[in-house]
This record gives C-alpha cells, sequence and structure tokens, in this order.
C-alpha cells in the first residue's frame, strides 16, 4: 500500500475538499477515506463493520496514520459518507480507485460489486457508495 514516503492512497484522495464543518472534525478525511476502503475491500458492508475492522486493525493504521482520537465511529463514516455524497464526491471515488489500481504494478484487488449498505441518502436521493 506505500509508495515510497506517501501513501498510494494518499495521492489519489489528498487533493479531495472535506465538505465537513470546521472546528467539528476529529479525525482526517483521509484516515477515514483509507480506513473504508480497506474495510470495504476486505468484505465489510455496513458502518458497523468498517468500525470494527478499523479497531481491528488499530496497529496497522497508526503504523502510517496519526489517529489522535483512535478509530471513528460508525456514526462518523456514515456522516462523513453523507456530506461527501450531498457535496458530489462520491464521484471521484471510481475514478480514483481505478488510476490506484492501474499504479498497482499488476498487484489488483478485484472489488467488483461492493456496495456499503445505510449508505443511500434518502433524504437528497444521493445513490448508495458503490466501489468498483
Amino acid at each position: 500500500m506505500e509508495g515510497g514516503s506517501e501513501l498510494v492512497i494518499d495521492r489519489y484522495f489528498s487533493s479531495l475538499s472535506d465538505p465537513r464543518m470546521r472546528g467539528k472534525v476529529r479525525h482526517k478525511l483521509i484516515d477515514i477515506i483509507t480506513i473504508t476502503i480497506c474495510a470495504v475491500i476486505s468484505g465489510a458492508d455496513a458502518w458497523t463493520d468498517v468500525e470494527e475492522y478499523g479497531k481491528a486493525k488499530y496497529d496497522w493504521f497508526k503504523s502510517f496514520s496519526e489517529l489522535p482520537f483512535g478509530i471513528p465511529s460508525h456514526d462518523t463514516f456514515g456522516n462523513v459518507s453523507v456530506v461527501l455524497s450531498a457535496s458530489g464526491s462520491e464521484d471521484c471515488f471510481p475514478k480514483r480507485i481505478r488510476a490506484m489500481s492501474e499504479a498497482g504494478s499488476g498487484q489488483l484487488t478485484a472489488v467488483d460489486g461492493k456496495t456499503l449498505c445505510n449508505s443511500y441518502d434518502r433524504g437528497s436521493e444521493k445513490a448508495a457508495i458503490h466501489i468498483w
């Protein structure tokens, strides 16, 4: 997952603007994205699964992330998903995931058909998060 001194995920998602309210943010957006991607690739299909995965892999995530407040709660993962969807940022995920896999030097992981449960935003009728 690492490419030199920076993480490959950082390279593709660091330019993503954070739509969350300043002053109320405890967790870095890139940490939330990294944990979510890894958890979904590993079979998580609900925000509680993402949180559990993050906690189970805490030492590994901590080896390349600050995580000053630990692993975000499932509510935080869900809330960030809603704000990213509302800001239109979810459109960049497939493009960036595709670019990451192309840069993977032949080391690819199939993530076909991964839709995160409870990520559909009923209020704004935004589509569920689907990583392919």
